[in-house]
């Protein structure tokens, strides 16, 4: 069992920070073949808040978490950023449930998606049982990326955490297209004069919706898979602290013209600083540098 842990340690970069001012990673390129899309990251947590005025009050700082696996010709990274109370859970029930069972190829997509969904279904049950109450349930965040052979994604979040996709310059957030669909699937059964219900799931959804600025608060988790084409140039995986502040497009625009990933984390927790955000601040961005083939 100890062995076992010591290998997971070296498998995965998990911050359990809290003791700096600020703690920084310098963004990493993957190696691979030349038709597949390289990815960089970067992040930056704002840990010590105790200069800042108007009250803010201290909470524990976030986890964050880059993984890298190989599952016989996938690659596969894992990124995430979470509140305190969830720590590296989810990371742990995937590395169980998906890294370890190493699923076939053609599989991996749906048990991709599977895993991610339970995986934050049970993080956010714990935290209820352990804290006693729906209410603390309802508080905690999260937002997540899987990222295979630089090709397939699949988004996760939940609570004010957000998972924000950059295509060609535009802003998209999970969940709101799944709530469109659900909508006009319950109107046009109205219309028909049917009465069942949509077939939409409350957890998941297809893909990506455009810009939401004020999406209503909500602990539900949302867990989405897409296709990383030509267009798809970045994402944010970032805290309470950050979309407090700016609106997804804002986050977008801020950042979009920085080439390296590090710095982009960086430029967008220093100005939630800015603006006063009081929640926690962290970010995690993941860049895909197209390559052009003559």
């Amino acid at each position: 069992m100890g062995l076992k842990n010591l290998q997971l340690k070296f498998k995965a970069i998990r911050l359990l920070v809290g003791d700096s001012k600020s703690k920084k990673r310098q963004s990493r390129t993957t190696q691979k073949p030349p038709w597949m899309v390289p990815v960089s990251h970067g992040y930056h947590v704002i840990e010590d808040r105790s200069f800042c005025n108007g009250g803010f009050e201290e909470e524990d700082s976030d986890t964050v978490v880059v993984q890298r696996e190989q599952i016989e010709d996938t690659e596969v990274w894992f990124f995430g950023v979470s509140d305190s109370r969830i720590g590296d859970g989810i990371t742990k029930y995937l590395q169980s449930n998906f890294f370890d069972r190493k699923p076939k190829q053609s599989q991996m997509m749906r048990k991709s998606k599977e895993a991610m969904k339970k995986a934050y279904i049970g993080a956010k049950a714990k935290v209820r049982e352990t804290e006693k109450g729906e209410e603390a349930a309802w508080k905690v965040g999260s937002a997540s990326a899987m990222v295979m052979n630089g090709e397939k994604l699949v988004l996760a979040n939940m609570g004010e955490y957000r998972a924000v996709v950059c295509k060609d310059g535009v802003a998209h957030q999970i969940g709101k297209k799944h709530r469109r669909t659900a909508q006009l699937s319950w109107t046009h059964k109205l219309i028909s004069g049917g009465f069942l219900m949509p077939k939409v799931g409350m957890l998941a959804c297809n893909g990506i919706g455009g810009d939401d600025s004020q999406p209503p608060k909500s602990s539900a988790v949302l867990v989405a898979t897409e296709r990383i084409d030509s267009d798809t140039e970045f994402i944010i995986l970032a805290s309470t602290g950050i979309w407090e502040v700016m609106k997804n497009q804002e986050a977008v625009n801020l950042i979009r013209h920085i080439e390296d990933a590090q710095e982009a984390a960086e430029c967008l927790a220093k100005e939630a600083l800015t603006r006063v955000s009081r929640g926690n601040i962290s970010c995690l961005v993941i860049h895909f540098d197209q390559i052009t083939i003559s």
